[in-house]
């Protein structure tokens, strides 16, 4: 008789042995279901990592909103012909409103402590979340690379004000002309690439110590920066007291346009503030420290990008500098040493500002959102890496030609993550008041009251539909399509709230139809009521049976809590 223990090991062997290797950490106890619902760091964070606090919160948002895109971000509503205060006052009212969506989102996610992949269940279903997470994650990776490659002109300044020999016009180049970068470019964005990766190692309630070192010094810098600028040019410079060029109706549409591209950009934080808000120690610590310091944040970031720029046509005449590394290159060849040095500092600064908005809104939303598509072998920190090598491979330099559109594709399509928050926001607030059973977010099975049809909630999709139809038309406009009706432009003008209304109406309405199960009469928040975070079927030490002990009455497809 044959010794079984003599066997070799055959290729399908070998292959489970590496896959159980290289599995993530999990709970014991869970289902072959359970392993593709749930890990570490998709399950409710537990006591001791709920470490962010109310001032960590405005640490982040004061460290994100100093960077580059927001620079700029009063630069086009400028160009299209609005004057400086109104385009400032676009910001205020913009990003005070992104700030309510935030919170607004964010609740659900400090309250639960819970992420964007896994509140997307309560409303997409356990396995219709899939799309709405894909699709987060794969906007986060293109925007990383896009980013960092941004983040690569930072490091070509801080190489080149110390060895002005670094420059992409003497350094020989080996990238073809219409490729969108040099080797100078290129090896400056691997540098910074290279040296993100860092980063990316922490977990999430560790990184909040980046934003709060972001937070002092970022701000300090732009303020020197603006200072610097406004000394050299002797005033504020033209902008500050040129008029609007537009009136009537044309300027009323076009501040209207302005406050929607504030909200538009904020359209992807939106949707993932839970994955952050559910670090927090408690749900008002990620209230009023977001919903003041948002709109507090950018507006003086804007302010600030208005006034250097103004500065910049007295300094350098002609038209004026939108672009503050541009500008930094300019301060480059006009000093000596001792400019030099502030060019250093300041683009060091603008550096870690991209750095912080990267692992913010990309590394760690991509990460969360890719431990969702495949929970047993990716957890936020692989997810954060793989992130990071798609951005590298997918080459940004050749999104940022100058006769490519991609980017105003990306600006664009992120509006449609509105529907997604519509959805969201209809399903916690107005269908299931506040109510989530959280262990059941977790449950594949057919009972559960997350499962819907198939995994997916029907009504969460046809309102998202509805959601992006209502902007499909304006959206083919935005892309370059001609020929679309006026019509169609006006209602895209109202952009995110066409989406966020449309979609959360169409919700509330489908659910009061068509009922979904495990609902409140009353308001009934019990996210801090939970203190058993496990989610393995019998871990409360039950038998809990298909159908038993969840909590609430079963009637068909109309259950509600008791």
């Amino acid at each position: 008789m044959a010794d079984l223990t003599d066997e070799k090991p055959t290729a399908g062997m070998r292959l489970r042995k590496f896959a159980d290797k290289i599995a993530v950490e999990a709970e014991p106890g869970l289902t072959a279901a359970q392993l593709m619902l749930t890990n570490h760091d998709l399950k409710p964070v537990e006591p001791a990592r709920r470490q962010w606090g109310p001032w960590n919160f405005v640490g982040f948002w004061v460290a994100d909103s100093f960077n580059i895109n927001t620079w700029m971000i009063s630069s086009s509503m400028i160009v299209n012909g609005l004057s400086w205060w109104q385009s400032w006052l676009c910001v205020w009212i913009g990003y005070a409103i992104a700030a309510c969506f935030i919170c607004a989102t964010g609740r659900i996610g400090a309250m639960y402590h819970i992420g964007f992949p896994v509140v997307s269940r309560s409303s997409f279903g356990i396995w219709g979340s899939l799309w709405p997470v894909f699709n987060r994650a794969a906007m986060a990776c293109v925007w990383y690379g896009v980013q960092a490659y941004i983040g690569g002109h930072c490091v070509y300044i801080m190489i080149r004000s110390i060895w002005t020999s670094w420059d992409r016009e003497t350094i020989p180049n080996t990238f073809p002309e219409d490729s969108g970068t040099t080797t100078a470019d290129f090896a400056s964005f691997f540098i910074f690439w290279l040296c993100s990766l860092p980063a990316i190692w922490f977990p999430v309630h560790q990184i909040r110590h980046l934003f709060t070192v972001k937070a002092y010094f970022v701000p300090a810098a732009g303020i020197a920066f603006l200072i610097w600028a406004v000394v050299r040019a002797g005033g504020v410079g033209p902008i500050v007291r040129q008029p609007s060029r537009l009136e009537g109706s044309e300027l009323a549409w076009e501040f209207v346009k302005g406050v929607m591209s504030s909200i538009a950009n904020f359209a992807t934080l939106i949707v993932n503030d839970p994955d952050f808000s559910r670090f927090a120690a408690k749900p008002k610590d990620a209230f009023w420290s977001q919903l003041f310091t948002i709109p507090i944040g950018f507006a003086v970031t804007s302010f600030i990008g208005i006034i250097v720029s103004s500065s910049s046509t007295i300094i350098y005449g002609g038209d004026p500098i939108w672009d503050p590394l541009s500008l930094l290159e300019r301060f480059i060849d006009d000093g000596g040493s001792a400019q030099r040095f502030g060019v250093f500092v300041i683009a060091t600064a603008f550096s870690l500002a991209q750095l912080g908005t990267n692992i913010a809104a990309n590394s760690v939303s991509a990460g969360t959102d890719m431990t969702a598509l495949l929970p047993r072998y990716i957890n936020i920190r692989r997810g954060g890496y793989i992130c990071a090598a798609i951005g590298l491979a997918m080459c940004p330099y050749n999104l940022l030609t100058t006769n490519n559109k991609f980017t105003t594709y990306l600006s664009a399509y992120s509006v449609f993550l509105s529907s997604i928050a519509g959805v969201m926001c209809s399903d916690y607030y107005l269908v299931r008041k506040g109510y989530l059973e959280v262990k059941e977010l977790y449950d594949g099975r057919k009972s559960g009251p997350y499962y819907f049809t198939m995994g997916f909630n029907w009504r969460a999709y046809a309102a998202y539909i509805g959601g992006i139809i209502i902007n499909v038309v304006g959206f083919a406009h935005a892309v370059g399509t001609p020929g679309i009706p006026i019509g169609a432009v006006y209602v895209y003008n109202l952009n995110f709230f066409g989406g966020f209304i449309v979609s959360s109406v169409m919700y509330w309405g489908l659910s009061k139809l068509f009922p979904v199960p495990a609902v409140s009469e009353t308001w009934m928040e019990v996210g801090d009521e939970i203190e058993d975070l496990r989610v393995a079927y019998n871990a409360s030490g039950d038998s809990q049976e298909e159908g038993d002990g969840l909590g609430y009455n079963e009637k068909g497809d109309d259950r509600k809590m008791v």
